[in-house]
């Protein structure tokens, strides 16, 4: 038996969407499960559209989720000259043909059909046309003689046996008229020539096979193993498209969901193991098979992204948590200087409380990464003069202090309390906001703690309230 090899192979015409994202991950999980090899393909073929920087977004990105090829990427647009090679080969042993039709007839074919509401296939004109009748001013494109007769049997790994009656399957173009390679064409050389063995893929490339695998037939070569996999779904049950907010990579990496966990939720996004639900990159790779896919298409449900991140947040080492919220940061927000470090590291036990994402963790944290505090205007009508009284006292009282902790300073906080005649509110709100900006945030006795007793010091001193 062959070694397993599978590939993803998108086209850099845009950001990563997070259906390829999932497709790419089953496909790696699946040869890595069977020890097998995974490669990417750019297929860049449309030279219009196709960009070198969405080609290396999609590299970082696969990268960024865990995701990682072997060897080189497969250029497609490099093996050209092999795709034309085997289009010319199909013409000579009969199984295509050239055909004359002008853009006008085609036009006209796919009118009548939209007026009797039937799909459109080519009415296989040139098929069988003799030479002495060839126009000699149009430049044919090239066409695969599909067949006519019976039935052909699809045995999908995931979707079970799929019929399809073979006069469905138009007479489709493998080679423009221009000698450019048609996709089907193109993506059969590719996965020949790359050894695929299984090709699993969206369940929209179902007919796509139909066709590809006649192409294997005609040209004598070993058909690979097919798995098609349900499309994933919005919450309103309609197909994710790029135009959906939240349908690339980027989208999850700019709110600071980690790898890890949208690793996790796209695992599980039409894959089943039993009744377990989070998995670790190991154990992902360990128990997943094309069996546990389901037939029907999954919703794709933010708040059960949040969810499957906020668990990872909470129970991932501190370690790698704070290696997250660096990277992120460094990206995103404002990089993190490294005389903050030890304070955020410190702090991470109650900055990551609530947090549903990176960027709520730095929300929490700002206070500690940024030079200035950003005074929220509303908050600041809080520091009224009596409000600038207890700060003022505040300060005097820990002055004394060598350092900071809950047991110190919990019995200044209740001294002010009841001399202000106020509740715990009245004393930490003014507190909390000139020494982070904001009335919201973690609790009182952590932000003095983790600014620690210089800086706190420097904070109330602050002109707001002299």
């Amino acid at each position: 038996m062959s070694k397993i090899a599978t590939r993803f192979a998108p086209s850099p015409t845009g950001t990563l969407h997070i259906g390829g994202v999932r497709t790419a991950l089953f496909n790696w999980l699946y040869s890595k499960n069977k020890n097998g090899t995974f490669h990417l393909r750019i297929e860049d073929t449309d030279k219009e559209r196709s960009k070198e920087e969405y080609k290396k977004q999609i590299i970082k990105s696969l990268k960024w989720i865990g995701i990682e090829h072997d060897g080189d990427e497969y250029i497609q647009s490099t093996k050209i000259n092999d795709h034309v090679k085997v289009a010319n080969e199909l013409l000579t042993n009969g199984n295509a043909y050239k055909c004359y039709c002008s853009n006008e007839e085609i036009e006209e074919q796919k009118k009548r059909a939209k007026q009797k509401k039937l799909p459109y296939i080519y009415n296989r004109k040139w098929r069988d046309a003799d030479e002495k009748d060839i126009p000699k001013d149009i430049k044919p494109v090239i066409r695969f003689k599909s067949k006519i007769e019976g039935n052909s049997v699809l045995e999908d790994l995931v979707q079970g046996d799929v019929e399809i009656e073979n006069n469905t399957i138009e007479d489709f173009i493998i080679l423009r008229n221009d000698g450019t390679p048609t996709y089907n064409l193109s993506a059969t050389v590719d996965d020949h020539q790359m050894g695929m063995t299984h090709i699993i893929r969206g369940d929209d490339h179902k007919i796509n096979t139909f066709k590809q695998i006649q192409i294997y037939l005609a040209m004598d070569w070993k058909v690979p193993n097919f798995a098609h996999i349900p499309l994933i779904h919005t919450i309103e049950g309609k197909k994710l498209s790029k135009r959906d907010n939240a349908s690339t990579l980027d989208d999850y990496s700019k709110i600071g969901i980690i790898p890890d966990a949208l690793r996790n939720y796209l695992l599980r996004l039409g894959w089943s193991y039993q009744d377990k639900e989070i998995f670790n990159l190991n154990e992902s790779i360990k128990y997943f098979n094309l069996e546990g896919i389901g037939k029907s298409p999954s919703k794709l449900d933010m708040s059960r992204i949040l969810s499957m991140n906020e668990h990872y947040i909470k129970t991932i080492d501190e370690e790698n948590l704070f290696k997250n919220l660096v990277e992120y940061c460094g990206i995103y927000k404002e990089k993190i200087k490294p005389e903050k470090e030890e304070k955020i590291k410190n702090s991470l036990h109650f900055l990551k409380n609530k947090a549903k994402t990176l960027e709520d963790i730095f929300n929490n944290s700002k206070y500690i990464i940024l030079e200035e505090i950003n005074f929220n205007q509303d908050d600041l009508k809080l520091i009224d003069d009596n409000a600038k009284k207890i700060i003022r006292e505040f300060k005097t009282e820990i002055s004394s202090l060598e350092n900071l902790n809950r047991e110190l300073l919990e019995p200044i906080v209740n001294n002010l309390i009841k001399k202000y005649e106020t509740n715990f509110k009245g004393v930490g709100q003014p507190l909390r906001v000139i020494l982070t900006g904001s009335k919201f945030g973690p609790g009182l006795y952590d932000i003095l703690i983790s600014l620690g007793k210089k800086e706190v010091d420097k904070r109330l001193g602050n002109e707001i309230v002299r």
